[in-house]
Formats: structure tokens, C-alpha cells, sequence
């Protein structure tokens, strides 16, 4: 019988604890620690002082490539490139520190979250892993950014350089709107 290191342990029970206070979901926790069902809802509920979210992580391509969510995505996906590059990290290591440059790059949106969760962000490099996603060159800026692996991308132009005709409308409306009200 292998004897359990408690380093080792240790390890992923910090892994866990960095993880759940970013907001990752208890499937994300059970694939990239060796940490028990019954141990990471212990953690998540001394952390968070509830019960862990319940329901199926999302799995929809589809959001990363809608225009807000791929300019996230793509920040995100292109710092995780980056630091996976170091001898050092592993995979999980450099999703989480990707995800933490990424929340230093961006402002919070009007609910106090990111656009990007850690979860999603752990999805889309699963995505990737799995062939599902591709990164496309925008021929007006030259960035890299999040697309469908069978998306035909020769003429691809990102939804920075080419924004939907409502980009930003619904946000401005609102602040607009409140800024509009009387105090009482």
C-alpha cells in the first residue's frame, strides 16, 4: 500500500481552497484534485458558509464566441498560453494564475462578477484540449482570439475591431437610467 504524503496533500487542499475562493464549482474541484466528495463540500462550505452550487457546468461552445464573452475569453485564454509555456507549471497550476492575471486585467461587471467565471474558463481549456476550440487571427489587428475549431477563419475579424451594431448598449442604457432617477 502506497504511503499518502501529506505534502502531497497539503498541496491539494491549498489547490482546493485558491480554487473555491476564485468560484470554481465542485465538478471542477473532484477532476483536478485526488481531495474526497465529502472533503471539498466541507471546504467549500468553511469558505463560503453554504452548500456548494448544484446542477451541470455548462457545456456550450457557443458562449465563448458571442461578443463580450470572446473578448474575455480570448484575454484569458491567451495569458493561460503563456504561462502553460513554463517548464514549472502544469495545467491546473497555469489555469489558475491565468484566471488571476485575467481578473487583475478586468472590470467587474454591474453584478459584482467577472464575465468569465473560473469554471468557464476551466471549461474552454477543456474545450481546447478536446479540439473543440481554436484560436483565429483577426486580419485588421493580428490578435489571437477564442473560435470554433471548425469555424472557416480566413477572413476573420474580431468582435473588437468589428463590434456588434447594439456592443455596449444595454449596460449604457441602464447606468443612464439610474443615473436619471431622483435621490429620495
Amino acid at each position: 500500500m502506497a504511503e499518502k504524503s501529506v505534502v502531497d496533500e497539503g498541496r491539494q487542499i491549498s489547490l482546493a481552497i485558491e480554487m473555491i475562493q476564485l468560484g470554481a464549482r465542485l465538478q471542477v474541484l473532484r477532476a483536478e484534485t485526488v481531495i474526497s466528495r465529502r472533503r471539498l463540500i466541507n471546504l467549500y462550505k468553511e469558505i463560503h458558509g453554504e452548500s456548494p452550487p448544484k446542477g451541470m457546468l455548462p457545456f456550450s461552445t457557443d458562449w465563448y464566441v458571442t461578443w463580450l464573452p470572446n473578448i474575455h475569453s480570448s484575454l484569458f485564454y491567451n495569458i493561460y498560453l503563456s504561462l502553460l509555456g513554463h517548464p514549472d507549471r502544469d495545467r491546473i497550476s497555469s489555469v489558475v494564475s491565468a484566471y488571476r492575471l485575467y481578473l487583475e486585467q478586468v472590470s467587474l461587471g454591474e453584478d459584482g462578477k467577472p464575465v468569465l467565471g473560473l469554471t468557464r474558463a476551466w471549461m474552454l481549456v477543456r474545450f481546447f484540449e478536446s479540439d473543440m476550440m481554436t484560436l483565429s487571427s483577426c486580419q485588421r489587428c493580428r490578435g489571437n482570439f477564442v473560435n470554433h475549431a471548425l469555424s472557416l477563419d480566413h477572413d476573420f475579424v474580431c468582435g473588437i475591431c468589428n463590434p456588434p451594431s447594439r456592443a455596449g448598449k444595454t449596460r449604457k442604457k441602464t447606468r443612464d437610467k439610474t443615473a436619471a432617477e431622483p435621490m429620495h
